[in-house]
């Protein structure tokens, strides 16, 4: 039940989305993951939304699984301590994941002194090392441009924080890698993720670099339209919305017969001489397709729409809030392996999802809550620096490390 990356240690000292996120992703595969804060927590240790308690959900939701130490990293006696954390010996360990600069880790080149197979994955805002948060990077990237409404002129960000996501998968893919090679050739390595290079790269994936140098063209808005295919929202009688969408020939004529719309869509095609099997066809004529659509669906409330859709294997979705989505979709509850339900410290019992990633040759990770902060600091410094009780209570006593009482659930 341990996961199949049991054994392997990473030691992540962090803050905000992607490196926390990183290490995460490892931990809910079965890595020890030792996440190293200042005593009395970092920057994103109480950062909205908060429950009740105060105990930032942020915090926990991108934390669970993890062991938590609390060193003073201001102090040289505390530096030393996540140094030897670092390196530490084991065929599995040696790995640092971390998102801060050299203020409150050690270099490459000081951990490698130490342990010449050391593997440290830095995440970075900019290449040339200049700061730069998702919210930068997505304003500089181009898509605020082309999201929203039509007929809108100012930019629109988008909420979900897409740069940090891709960036946390890259550097956790990034620590695989350098380990991969480690026990290939037992080199060590130094790996530099820039958060602007993650959306830029996407930003070329996609072919949206390609589109303006190549073609000169560039994209406008589209609402909710799916760009050069077939798709958009839609309004049922009773207020809801959903999206249906069409990318393969099959899918729309689904929706054709699920509508009965293959006679009018024909007169169409006669009209205006296209072929609305074609997605170019498709997307010329969508106001029109768009028209004939939404006449269908205003006249059906949503839960009709769901099973003539369903019946029809229609490729569609419903527009859901978080508490729709807790309160009616079966994939966003225990009846999905992924999740399992939680106690956490300071928040309570609620849904919380595993790893997304299911292996056919291993067991799930169990879900677990975050830790408290610096609650496994002893833990720790005993298990892999061997200092026994008497130097932990010293250090302790100094101010070197400490932890935080449990806060109560709910």
């Amino acid at each position: 039940m341990a996961g199949i990356l049991e054994g392997m240690r990473i030691v992540e000292v962090s803050a905000f989305i992607a490196a926390p996120l990183a290490g995460m992703t490892l931990a809910q595969m079965g890595a020890d993951v030792i996440r190293v804060d200042p005593i009395g927590g970092g920057i994103d240790h109480h950062r909205w939304p908060l429950a009740a308690s105060g105990q930032s959900l942020y915090w926990a939701g991108l934390n669970k699984g993890k062991r938590s130490v609390a060193l003073d990293l201001r102090s040289e006696r505390g530096r030393g301590l996540l140094e030897a954390l670092v390196t530490a010996p084991g065929a599995d360990g040696g790995i640092l994941l971390t998102n801060l600069g050299s203020s409150a880790v050690p270099s490459y080149e000081q951990l490698a002194r130490r342990r010449p197979d050391v593997i440290v994955v830095q995440i970075i805002g900019s290449p040339d090392g200049t700061p730069a948060v998702d919210y930068t990077v997505n304003c500089a990237v181009g898509f605020p441009g082309v999201t929203g409404p039509s007929t809108l002129t100012q930019p629109v960000n988008h909420v979900l924080p897409a740069w940090d996501m891709l960036c946390g998968t890259t550097a956790a893919m990034a620590v695989l890698a350098a380990e991969r090679q480690r026990r290939a050739c037992g080199q060590g390595q130094c790996v530099r993720i820039a958060l602007s290079d993650v959306a830029m790269a996407t930003a070329g994936h996609l072919g949206y670099l390609a589109e303006a140098q190549a073609t000169g063209f560039e994209r406008g808005r589209h609402g909710n339209a799916v760009y050069g295919s077939f798709g958009r929202d839609f309004a049922t009688r009773d207020g809801r919305r959903v999206m249906i969408v069409a990318v393969t020939t099959r899918q729309w004529s689904s929706i054709l017969a699920a509508m009965d719309l293959a006679g009018a869509v024909t007169s169409l095609e006669t009209e205006r001489r296209i072929d609305c099997r074609r997605e170019a066809d498709r997307w010329a004529a969508r106001e029109s397709l768009f028209a004939l659509i939404e006449t269908w669906t205003v006249r059906r409330d949503f839960g009709e729409v769901k099973s003539i859709l369903d019946q029809h294997d229609v490729l569609w979705g419903p527009y859901q809030s978080f508490m729709q989505l807790l309160a009616e979709d079966p994939r966003c509850s225990l009846a999905n392996p992924m999740f399992a339900a939680i106690d956490q410290p300071g928040v309570g019992p609620h849904l919380a999802p595993g790893s997304a990633a299911a292996f056919s040759g291993a067991e799930r990770t169990p879900v677990r809550p975050a830790p408290s902060l610096g609650s496994h600091t002893d833990e720790v410094l005993a298990q892999l620096l061997n200092l026994d009780e008497a130097e932990r209570d010293r250090l302790r006593a100094a101010g070197i490390f400490g932890s935080v009482a449990e806060p109560p659930s709910g």
